[in-house]
């Protein structure tokens, strides 16, 4: 067990110092590409399996919520309040705080105007715009929404490691992605299985599973060019990355994992994605 772990561990500082190798904006596409990546393999369960037992489904999604949630502190906040101190000396708490209320309204704002539909919900309770869209789709839209600021988190904290401020570093970074990876395995299988179950082939679930993550690769890299050549926004866009991820666990995951009688095991999966992710974060940040 002792070799196993120090094994792992050698690996994980060879992950680390390769992505230092690196541009960050490179880097952030094939750490966020690979989040992507990872969504797939989870979608490609659905062709294995037709059926997934509604508390698997509640403890994935309350891992996934555990996840973002450290992730927001541990990755985002603390390193932009960090930065802040050096940055914003007179007012440290404030990139932070308005970052973290902008990030909340840009997705507020998303989840009024995109219609989109999430995986526990009835077609009748879509939200958004009103639009004659296919339900398949408007599943999709709904963790396509949820993926945008996961994509855009992993972006800003490459950008913010390769400037060196505060707490943000590759380590981090890489663990934010790790972290990331792991939950959206899961959130890939959630996303296939009620579309197979509404009668969908194996192959179209699989393909709007994996689709659904396809936008991390884009704001991974958006996140990180603006914070590479725009260096005061670097507290702000992480903690924007934070608000943002906290309004998808709230408006969202949450609510998921809250209409059946597995509340008590969603809430134990929450407790062990937070726990990941906050171990990730303090081993290799």
């Amino acid at each position: 067990m002792e070799l196993q772990i120090l094994v792992l561990l050698s690996s994980m500082d060879s992950i680390v110092a390769f992505f230092s190798s690196i541009h960050p904006v490179w880097a952030a596409l094939i750490a966020t590409t690979f989040t992507w990546l990872v969504t797939a393999a989870g979608a490609s369960l659905v062709f294995f399996f037709k059926q997934m037992h509604r508390g698997v489904l509640d403890a994935m999604l309350g891992f996934t919520g555990g996840v973002m949630v450290a992730a927001s502190f541990w990755s985002l906040l603390n390193p932009s309040i960090e930065m802040s101190e050096t940055l914003y000396p007179t007012m440290p708490w404030m990139p932070a705080a308005v970052g973290f209320l902008t990030g909340a309204l840009f997705l507020y704002f998303l989840d009024k105007k995109m219609p989109h539909l999430h995986i526990n919900f009835n077609e009748n309770e879509s939200e958004g715009v009103k639009t004659q869209l296919h339900k398949t789709t408007l599943l999709v839209l709904a963790i396509t929404l949820h993926n945008i600021p996961e994509g855009l988190a992993v972006g800003v904290l490459f950008g913010a490691a390769a400037n060196g401020l505060g707490g943000a570093t590759i380590g981090s970074a890489v663990a934010l992605a790790v972290g990331i990876a792991i939950q959206n395995f899961p959130e890939g299988f959630a996303v296939a299985m009620p579309l197979r179950r509404a009668g969908a082939s194996r192959f179209k679930s699989f393909w709007y599973g994996q689709l659904s993550a396809i936008v991390e690769p884009i704001a991974g890299v958006i996140g990180a060019l603006a914070v590479i050549y725009i260096q005061p926004l670097l507290p702000f866009a992480l903690a924007f990355a934070a608000g943002a991820m906290i309004f998808v666990v709230v408006e969202e995951v949450i609510p998921e994992t809250q209409r059946d009688k597995y509340t008590d095991i969603a809430v134990l999966g929450f407790i062990g994605g937070f726990l990941v992710m906050m171990v990730l974060d303090v081993a290799l940040g």
